[in-house]
């Protein structure tokens, strides 16, 4: 493989990762409905209950801004910034811990029979697309800003 065709897949990488944010907001605006949280958040107090829609927000603000960051500093990430290094380490961080948190806190034996978020796909498996294609850039990037350009860091 050729310096010029890596640097292509990755450019074409970093697009398809960016934007992936966006589909994960799709399944999570399906929680709701699919986990009956208008049936169970009545059982809380009202305060528990904007806690609840608050953090949601903010979490889905937080994977809007992913996607947006991403995708706006394209150049930078492809560069090797500091900075872009630094935002793609945290989004893995993130996804990473988000998947960790998923599979070893949360029973998924409890939920409702048909319930699952995206008819039938495990929430994860977007995240761990993502969470594979942040690190590896992370990893990449760390590459770049050490040497300066891309083109040194592939050794095909």
């Amino acid at each position: 493989m050729t310096n010029e065709l890596a640097q292509r897949l990755f450019d074409i990488d970093l697009w398809l990762v960016g934007a992936a944010h966006f589909v994960i907001l799709f399944a999570s605006f399906q929680v709701p409905h699919r986990l009956r949280w208008k049936q169970d958040l009545q059982q809380l107090i009202p305060f528990n209950r904007k806690l609840l829609w608050v953090q949601s927000g903010f979490t889905v603000l937080t994977i809007i801004a992913f996607g947006t960051l991403t995708l706006a500093l394209h150049t930078e990430l492809l560069r090797g910034d500091r900075a872009a290094l630094g935002l793609a380490c945290f989004i893995g961080i993130y996804w990473t811990t988000r998947i960790l948190v998923d599979a070893i806190y949360f029973s998924h034996a409890r939920l409702a029979p048909g319930n699952d978020v995206c008819g039938g796909t495990h929430t994860a498996d977007p995240a761990v697309f993502l969470t594979r294609g942040e690190l590896s850039w992370a990893v990449r990037l760390a590459g770049v800003a050490e040497n300066g350009r891309i083109s040194d860091m592939i050794q095909i």
